[in-house]
C-alpha cells in the first residue's frame, strides 16, 4: 500500500479509493477467478481451501510437457529447466516466505505424508518422556497422524495424547499453552499445533511456544497449512524444530499439489525415513552406496520429485516473490481489518466473528459463526455470486487474500451478507 489507513469508512466510495491507491492491484489480473452467468468474476473468499488459478500455471505446466516431448528422459539434466534440480528454484522462492534459511526447506510429497515424515524423525519417546501436544479441535489429519505414531511406538493416545481445549468462542489462551507444557515438563516429548487454526483463523506465536517447549527439554513442530503465503513467519530465527505446510491455499500450486518441508539447521542429523531422492546427490545414481543424506532438508526427500505438480507452484511463487511477503503482510493486515469493520457495523444478533480481533492473532481468514443460520446465508451466498467456505456445524470461513482480493470484493461481500441475514 502507497499509504497506512487506521479509519475505515462504510461507503462504496472508500474501497474504490482504496483500490485505486494499492500498490499490489495489478497482482489481481495474473489470476483466474470463476465467473457468473453474465461474464462477471465471482467474488472469491476460498483461498484458505484452494487458492486461484495464475494465469502462468499452464504455460508453466506447457513447458514441462513440452520438454517431456523433446527430451524425454534426458529432461532431468538438460533444457531450460532440468527436472533434477526444478525444485531448488522453488525452494529459493519459499524459503522467505516461511523465513527459512534455503538449507532448511525443501518441497516434497504432500501435506500429510510430510507430517508422517516429520513425526518419524521427531517423536522419539525415550523412558517417561512419551507425551505429544496437540490442539483438541486440531484438523483430522494431524490427529490421525499422530495417534498413528503413539500407537507405532506401542503407546496408547488415551495416555499420551495431551488435547489443549479451546474456550467457548473456539480460542486458545497463550498461557493455557504455556502451562500445559511446564505441567506436562520432563514427560513432555514433542509439541504439535496447527500455528492458525484452520476453523477459527487464531495464529499462534510459534517463537513463544517454540521456547516453552524447549525449555522442558521437548522439541516444536507445527502445521502450516493455513499459515504459508498468509503470516509473517521466521522460522529459523524463532527456533522452530520442523514445519511442514501445503501449497494449495494460499500458496495457489492448485488442487492437491505438492507440499513445503522445513528443518531447522541444528536438528538436519535427526534420522529419517529414507528414500534414493534423499541420498547425497554426488551418488545418488551409483544405486549401489549406502544411504548418505543430501545435506539439509533435502535429505529427507523420499522419491522422484513430481514436477508436473511442481509447474503450477512454481508460477505463483514468482508472483509472490515480485510481491514481496512484507507488502503483501501490510495489505492484508488493512484488508482483514477493512472486512472486520465492516461486518461490526451489520446489526444481526446471531453473527459472531470467532477469529480474534488483534492483527497479530490472525491472518487473512474471519471465521463467522452463525448458529442455525450458517448453513442457509452459505445456500444464499453461494446464489449471489459468492464462493466462500462452510464448516459444519455453524460456522462460514471468509479469507480475502491479498495477492488477489479487493477492497471492493470485501464492500460488496458485506451488502450481500447484510442481504442474506
Amino acid at each position: 500500500m502507497s499509504h497506512e489507513v487506521t479509519t475505515f469508512q462504510p461507503d462504496r466510495l472508500f474501497a474504490i479509493r482504496m483500490d485505486e491507491s494499492d500498490d499490489l492491484r495489478h497482482f489481481r489480473s495474473h489470476f483466474l477467478f470463476p465467473a457468473n452467468e453474465d461474464g462477471s468474476s465471482k467474488i472469491y473468499f476460498c483461498g484458505n481451501s484452494l487458492g486461484l488459478q495464475p494465469t502462468e500455471a499452464k504455460e508453466a505446466v506447457v513447458q514441462v510437457l513440452d520438454a517431456w516431448h523433446h527430451l524425454a528422459v534426458d529432461g532431468h539434466f538438460t533444457g531450460d529447466r532440468p527436472w533434477m534440480d526444478y525444485h531448488r528454484r522453488l525452494v529459493n522462492m519459499m524459503a522467505p516466505i516461511v523465513g527459512a534459511l534455503e538449507p532448511e526447506v525443501t518441497i516434497m510429497n504432500t501435506l500429510t505424508t510430510n507430517i508422517h515424515m516429520a513425526l518419524g524423525s521427531f517423536y522419539r519417546p525415550s523412558g517417561v518422556r512419551t507425551k505429544i501436544l496437540i490442539e483438541a479441535d486440531a484438523f483430522p489429519s494431524d490427529r490421525y497422524a499422530v495417534e498413528s505414531w503413539i500407537k507405532l511406538h506401542g503407546l496408547d493416545p488415551d495416555r499420551d495424547l495431551i488435547q489443549l481445549h479451546a474456550d467457548d468462542r473456539g480460542y486458545l489462551a497463550p498461557d493455557q499453552i504455556r502451562q500445559a507444557i511446564y505441567q506436562t515438563g520432563e514427560q513432555l516429548a514433542l509439541v504439535w499445533l496447527g500455528n492458525v487454526n484452520y476453523y477459527t483463523g487464531q495464529y499462534l506465536q510459534m517463537g513463544s511456544i517454540a521456547s516453552w517447549a524447549h525449555e522442558v527439554g521437548a522439541l516444536a513442530g507445527f502445521d502450516l497449512a493455513h499459515a504459508a503465503g498468509n503470516v509473517p513467519m521466521n522460522l529459523h530465527d524463532e527456533d522452530v524444530d520442523f514445519a511442514t505446510w501445503c501449497t494449495y491455499k494460499y500458496l495457489n500450486g492448485g488442487p492437491g499439489s505438492i507440499a513445503g518441508f522445513y528443518v531447522h539447521t541444528r536438528n538436519h542429523g535427526f534420522p529419517r525415513l529414507a528414500g534414493w531422492w534423499g541420498q547425497d546427490r554426488s551418488t545418488r545414481f551409483d544405486m549401489r552406496t549406502p544411504f548418505t543424506p543430501e545435506s539439509g532438508a533435502e535429505g529427507w526427500q523420499i522419491s522422484n520429485q513430481p514436477i508436473l505438480s511442481m509447474a503450477p507452484l512454481s508460477a505463483s511463487l514468482a508472483l509472490f516473490h515480485e510481491a514481496g511477503m512484507q507488502r503483501l503482510q501490510k495489505k492484508s493486515r488493512q484488508l482483514t481489518g477493512y472486512l472486520d469493520y465492516l461486518l461490526r457495523q451489520i446489526n444481526a444478533p446471531g453473527l459472531e466473528i470467532l477469529t480474534p480481533s488483534q492483527p497479530e492473532e490472525r491472518g487473512c481468514q474471519l471465521s463467522l459463526y452463525m448458529p442455525g443460520m450458517a448453513a442457509g446465508v452459505y445456500r444464499k451466498l453461494l446464489d449471489s455470486g459468492v464462493i466462500l467456505d462452510f464448516r459444519k456445524p455453524d460456522v462460514l470461513r471468509v479469507a480475502p487474500v491479498p495477492l488477489y482480493n479487493s477492497y471492493q470484493d470485501v464492500w460488496q461481500f458485506v451488502q450481500l451478507l447484510s442481504t442474506s441475514l
